[in-house]
This record gives structure tokens, C-alpha cells and sequence, in this order.
């Protein structure tokens, strides 16, 4: 069951100037020394994506992800560049950072104003492949419910320009402002799904498919259902974990639906509610759970999942590795929390710099 459905992932990386630990908006210097095979630009010139090739083995995929990584760490030093996955960098200046020069970023820039110049955040995104569109459209609406788990599990932003947000992810808060953002609704086939998406676009509200910004959606380019609420993880053991979990939940959930059993009834505002909580509480405090409506502490949540997960990632072959790299994320915390552990030690640039450090190894 489920042995050769494929996984990949994208990485987005902040550039952070070495000497000041400030974002910088040098990504351009950056991918000239990378293969346009696997990397690219993003909306601002700080930003560089990676783009993992898609794997069925969950080992393979964080082999792949250890070498883009090195690949781009190894060419941003000479350039007195650092590198950060994380869902945001303490230091920097909004009024700084340009965008890619891009007919659609410029037009971007134009419409949304706010949201885009304030968009100095980096995702892990991750994909597995289904059978076609349908299924993608079914399955992104019944693993709904059990995103929040996985954001809590990347919280990696608690600051924003200088200052301690509260939160684990003031991601996700930025994030959230696009008006298609959030929770995808209950589509019942994918040609409805694709009717909104038209309607959008015809509305003028977005430009493009592209601009569907749900936590998890069927993939704008790809046979592929996309997981789009994480924060980007310093830890690549983090990136493997989640990408390990989701994979289970997206096998899960398809086969549930082949069998014609009917995903769990749970309010998309309820959703929405745990998905808040999850920012601001990541690891450290309780999160919700969607199916009780009960605040429950996040490692029980966690490893409710890994439980009801358990027999998909036996059958693939990912049982072990998910169930360690879970305890470990428990054990260690968060990386928002580590983040604030290294600001009352060492300020500002004790954050950044641990951020270099978690991202390089």
C-alpha cells in the first residue's frame, strides 16, 4: 500500500548578510552559482528555493534535501552570504528588500502593496503524488484537520522586525492575510475546485492559479497534493519528519475515500481556530484537537497522529524513522523556542547565528 507513491519537497531560504545577520536582498549573486535545475527565485530578492527531485523512499528524500542544502550553503560563504530556513530572520528591513524583477511580481507588488512588501517569510512546501486531480481535490479537504499538528511541529518565526511577536509562527499571521488564504473548502470534484479558481482569477482579485494560497491544495503544475502551511525548518530531520507524516496522511485519507468511508465531520472554523492556536503555542503549549474541540497538550497531539498514522507508515516502510525524528522534534522543542532560548543568552545575533548553524547541519 502506498510503496511507490512519490514525495518532494521545496525549501525556501532567507539570504542574511554574515557580518550583520541582516536579510539581505543578494539571491540573485546567489543562484548564479546554483543549477536552475534545482534552485530558483522567489516574489523577493532574499529568498532562494530548493527543489528536491521526488523520491519514494523518505531516506532518499533527505539525502536530497542534505545535498541542496550543502549546495547552496557551499555557494553563498564565498559571497559573504548566510543561509536561513526558517519562517522568518529577526533582523530585517521591510523598506530594503526589492522584489524579482518579474511581470508578475511586478504586478504584484502594484495590486497588493502591504502584503507583499511585508512578505519576507520562507515555507516548506511538500508534495506527494495522487492519482489525478479529483483525488487531489478529495484528499487535500479530508487531511484538513491535521495540519495544525503539522505547523506546531515547524514553528520556526516568533520575530518580526526586531521585536518578539508571541508567537511561534508570526508566519502564518502574514501568510493568512492573502484573500486566498487559509483552509481550503469542500470541494466535491475537481472541476468545481477549478470553477473557483477560474472565478477567482475572473474576479481580479489574483492573477493566476498560482495565487491559491490554501493550507494544502492540489498542485497548480503538478499531478500532486501540495502541503502549504509550515513554517520552513532549520532542521532538515524537521523537513524529513514532516514530509514523512504528510505522505501517511494523504495515503490515508485516499484509501479511506477509495473504500467510500466518509472523512471525519470537523468545522472549517474550528480548523482555523486550531490552525491559530498552533501558531502561537507551537510545541511549547497545548494545541486543539479538531475532532473534540479540546485543548490537549501538543505532544499528546502528536502522537495521536503518529498512532492513527502508524499502520500506513508500517506498510511504506517509514514507521521507524517518522516515530524517531517525531520524539526527537518532541524532546528538542521547537525551533521558536530554541530561537527565544538563544535571544536571552545572546540577543539578536545569537538567533541568527543558531539559525545558520541549524540550517548548515
Amino acid at each position: 500500500m502506498g510503496t511507490t507513491v512519490a514525495i518532494g519537497v521545496e525549501e525556501e531560504f532567507h539570504t542574511v548578510d554574515l557580518q550583520s545577520g541582516e536579510l539581505t536582498g543578494l539571491a540573485g549573486s546567489l543562484l548564479e552559482q546554483l543549477p536552475a535545475s534545482s534552485f530558483r527565485s522567489e516574489l523577493h530578492g532574499s529568498v532562494v528555493e530548493a527543489n528536491s527531485r521526488p523520491w519514494t523512499g523518505l531516506a532518499d528524500l533527505g539525502r536530497d534535501v542534505a545535498y541542496l542544502r550543502r549546495a547552496v550553503v557551499s555557494a553563498a560563504q564565498p559571497l559573504g552570504l548566510g543561509v536561513v530556513a526558517a519562517g522568518t530572520v529577526p533582523l530585517a528591513d521591510p523598506d530594503a528588500q526589492k522584489i524579482t524583477p518579474h511581470p508578475r511580481y511586478e504586478h504584484m507588488q502594484g495590486e497588493y502593496r502591504l502584503l507583499v512588501r511585508e512578505q519576507l517569510i520562507c515555507a516548506l512546501q511538500v508534495h506527494v503524488d495522487v492519482a489525478g486531480r479529483d483525488q487531489a481535490v478529495e484528499v487535500a479537504h479530508r487531511v484538513a484537520p491535521w495540519l495544525p499538528a503539522l505547523l506546531a511541529l515547524s514553528a520556526s518565526s516568533p520575530f518580526w522586525l526586531g521585536a518578539d511577536t508571541g508567537y511561534a509562527s508570526c508566519r502564518t499571521l502574514i501568510w493568512r492575510r492573502w484573500p486566498t488564504a487559509g483552509t481550503i473548502p469542500r470541494f466535491e470534484s475537481a472541476a468545481e475546485y477549478d470553477k473557483t479558481v477560474a472565478d477567482l482569477v475572473r474576479s481580479d482579485v489574483i492573477s493566476d492559479p498560482g495565487m491559491i494560497y490554501f493550507d494544502v491544495r492540489p498542485s497548480a503544475h503538478l499531478q500532486t497534493v501540495e502541503l502549504r502551511i509550515c513554517d520552513a525548518c532549520p532542521l532538515a530531520d524537521d523537513v524529513v519528519l514532516i514530509s514523512g507524516l504528510f505522505r501517511a496522511l494523504v495515503i490515508t485519507e485516499s484509501a479511506a475515500s477509495a473504500a467510500g468511508r466518509p472523512p471525519k465531520p470537523v468545522r472549517p472554523q474550528l480548523i482555523e481556530a486550531a490552525t491559530w492556536r498552533a501558531a502561537q503555542s507551537g510545541l511549547e503549549a497545548k494545541l486543539v484537537d479538531p475532532f473534540t474541540a479540546t485543548p490537549v497538550p501538543a505532544p499528546v497531539l502528536v502522537r495521536r497522529m503518529l498512532a492513527e498514522l502508524r499502520p500506513v507508515l508500517e506498510a511504506v516502510g517509514d514507521w521507524e524513522i517518522v516515530r524517531d525524528l517525531a520524539e526527537s522534534a518532541l524532546i528538542r522543542g521547537s525551533s521558536a523556542a530554541r530561537q527565544r532560548a538563544a535571544h536571552a543568552s545572546g540577543g539578536m545575533r545569537k538567533v541568527i547565528d543558531t539559525l545558520i548553524a541549524e540550517t548548515r547541519t
